[in-house]
């Protein structure tokens, strides 16, 4: 059991570590080198060092361990935990990824393509790097933090408050120094909006996504052997409604079951050696609260 645990544990900040990664790559390689701002603590940090010289690295250390601070107390302790270790994973990937990337490379992948192509790669690849960190109960910090704490309570995506913050951060870029003159910043600005929105809608695809459910109506007279396999083979509750065949005048037992979208093959697979003939009936459903799918939150 302890065993079990401790590869569970790895395995999860193994993940997390891939997120991390992800995350920092879309900013090292696409949105730092052409000076553009993106949200969160990240983006704060890269108009700090575009105004200041200071590097982003070490700006994101500092934002953070304050806002980390807030949340040990909202989010609990092994929440800070691997948030802590996110914190310093990015930082130290900030600080140094940069360095073992060849500049011909960011060049040819991110310069030459021009602005926009990188904020949308940039977004969606940050978003992909965010959702497998959420994924595992952490977070690379800054305003994830914010966003987290407020979904713990309130029925709000994390896209939608993270996309709101960024508002406020992205159009700090306007003090960024530009060579075109204010036409670049606006142009940057309206650069920094797009990538917000990418990132928004990326990041509430990847995370919703694994948690998408349907409902299925299945008409079998082999039901019983059915509800049996759903129940104990891939451990979903069953309820077996009374029913009856209008055109036939025969009862009929239908049974209803609601999963998560990525078990939809194995129990379509399961019915089909049950009973090629079940007539079934899928459907996606928007919201299931309840034991084992989502919580109710005010």
């Amino acid at each position: 059991m302890e065993k079990s645990k401790v590869l569970s544990t790895l395995k999860s900040y193994a993940i997390i570590t891939l997120g991390l990664v992800l995350y920092v790559l879309a900013w090292v390689v696409f949105i730092i080198p052409h000076q553009l701002v993106g949200g969160g603590v990240t983006g704060l940090s890269a108009v700090i060092q575009y105004c200041t010289g200071f590097h982003v690295s070490y700006s994101f250390f500092i934002i953070n361990a304050v806002l980390l601070l807030i949340a040990l107390k909202v989010l609990g302790p092994a929440f800070g935990v691997k948030t802590v270790y996110a914190m310093v994973v990015d930082t130290l990937l900030l600080r140094f990824l940069p360095m073992v990337i060849p500049p011909d490379f960011i060049d040819i992948i991110a310069i030459q393509n021009g602005k926009l192509l990188s904020v949308i790669i940039g977004g969606a690849m940050s978003a992909l790097g965010i959702s497998l960190t959420f994924s595992q109960g952490g977070s690379s910090g800054g305003t994830d933090i914010i966003a987290l704490m407020i979904n713990k309570y309130r029925a709000i995506s994390p896209g939608r408050i993270l996309l709101i913050l960024d508002i406020f951060i992205i159009g700090s870029s306007l003090i960024v120094p530009a060579e075109g003159g204010w036409g670049e910043r606006f142009a940057n600005l309206i650069y920094g909006y797009v990538m917000a929105g990418v990132f928004s809608y990326s990041l509430d695809l990847f995370v919703s996504g694994s948690k998408q459910s349907v409902q299925i109506l299945i008409f079998s007279k082999n039901y019983e052997k059915i509800a049996d396999r759903i129940t104990h083979d891939i451990h979903r509750g069953v309820t077996a409604l009374n029913g009856k065949g209008w055109y036939t005048k025969t009862d009929a037992t239908v049974l209803v079951v609601v999963a998560r979208k990525h078990e939809l093959k194995f129990l379509l697979n399961l019915i089909k050696e049950e009973d090629p003939q079940a007539f079934l009936s899928v459907g996606s459903v928007a919201g299931v609260y309840g034991s084992g799918f989502e919580a109710i939150k005010k």
